[in-house]
């Protein structure tokens, strides 16, 4: 397994089966990523078939106990795996990240053993793809204003809205879907079901054309009438919302894990060329302005790594990570941004086009600053946890 300069700063010694499970994914994104990420990304294709070779390493059940067929491992595995696969592709690495930490995540965490059993074992072994159906055309940062109704009728809910920007949207075939079952009680009326891909009156919408993160698909959910077993919901009418917080919790340690991924790729790659590439008769990485670049992105990786395995580390000892996640998040993400200027930068017109990698990297990392909770949402985060009494 190549190692690079910043690969081994974390709050503490990898195990044994971390360093296993790190040189395995490392070596898969190597080997069977990194041939084809930019027929990915003209494509717009979500690589189903690689999809199904990671469920087959126990790479899409990582947070799934084995009694249900998952990896029964832990937020520092799961941040090792998003890391190393965000190096080569960012895309790759969100679909993992949102199967695992979203959908796959909110049974696992919430749902009780009938609903676990008869979904997370095809999701852990990626026979079925999740998604998670929170955010809609009206409702993003303020996510408590979704409009999607559930009426009980008889044994079913009656589901009936639209959900937009939804990760696996056309691929997923299980889906965990935010409702309001009592309008009166606002965030405290909304509750969570688990819907069938199938299932009468669940279609899918428009395909979003996006920016960067292309081969990871997004997309409408749209419910017209659509009947859900009341089995189906999640824990009780009325928790949904919560459900979603805490999940999001968690998905920041991912998104931030995304972020420290993407910037040691374009580190990597910054390192390899300034090496090669000749201007004034000296390589790149003599001159003292490419070093600085350099020298500041490695500092800023590590920084992001530590408060992320940081994060990673507490959620698994079941400590508070409200605010060490927002941290993490916010940090990670907007130090990704810069390191992808950065290395556009230092690639020069090279940077602008889509033979090397830092074209690709500067166009999937604004999506790091905007999902699963914006810049923004995560410095309200922070602010309030400093000013509460």
């Amino acid at each position: 397994m190549s190692e690079t300069k910043t690969d081994c700063n974390y709050l503490f010694e990898l195990n044994e089966n971390q360093l296993s499970i790190k040189e395995t994914i490392r070596s898969f994104a190597e080997e069977k990523i990194k041939p084809s990420i930019m027929e990915f990304d003209e494509t717009q294709e979500f690589p189903l078939e690689l999809m199904k070779q990671l469920g087959d390493l126990g790479f899409l059940g990582i947070l799934v106990p084995e009694e249900f067929g998952g990896a029964g491992l832990g937020y520092v595995e799961y941040a090792l795996i998003v890391e190393e696969l965000a190096r080569i592709d960012p895309s790759i690495a969100l679909s993992v990240a949102a199967h695992n930490g979203l959908c796959t995540n909110h049974i696992n965490v919430f749902a009780n053993d009938v609903i676990k059993r008869k979904y997370l074992p095809d999701l852990a072994a990626g026979r079925k793809i999740g998604a998670w159906g929170l955010t809609e055309p009206g409702s993003g940062s303020d996510a408590a204003a979704l409009q999607t109704t559930a009426v009980k009728d008889g044994n079913h809910y009656v589901l009936n809205g639209t959900k937009a920007f939804i990760t696996h949207g056309g691929v997923g075939g299980t889906a965990v879907v935010l409702a309001i079952t009592d309008k009166s009680k606002k965030k405290k009326g909304i509750s969570s079901f688990v819907v069938e891909k199938g299932t009468d009156g669940f279609s899918v919408g428009k395909k979003e054309n996006k920016l960067g993160m292309r081969s990871s698909e997004t997309t409408q959910l749209i419910f017209e009438n659509c009947r859900v077993p009341g089995d189906n919901l999640i824990g009780i009418e009325g928790e949904g919302f919560l459900q979603a917080m805490k999940i999001l919790e968690g998905g920041r340690i991912s998104i931030a894990a995304l972020s420290v991924g993407l910037a040691q790729g374009c580190l990597d790659a910054c390192i390899a060329y300034s090496k090669e590439r000749r201007q004034f008769g000296k390589t790149l990485s003599e001159f003292q302005a490419i070093q600085f670049k350099m020298a500041d992105m490695a500092s800023d990786i590590e920084a992001a790594r530590l408060m992320t395995f940081k994060a990673a580390k507490m959620k698994d000892e079941n400590k508070n990570i409200l605010d060490i996640a927002a941290k993490a998040k916010l940090f990670a993400s907007e130090i990704a941004t810069r390191a992808a200027n950065e290395a556009v930068q230092i690639f020069g017109g090279y940077g602008f086009t889509k033979d090397y990698p830092v074209e690709k990297f500067y166009r999937d990392v604004k999506l790091l600053t905007i999902g699963e909770g914006t810049s923004e949402v995560q410095r309200i985060v922070i602010a309030r946890n400093l000013l509460q009494d």
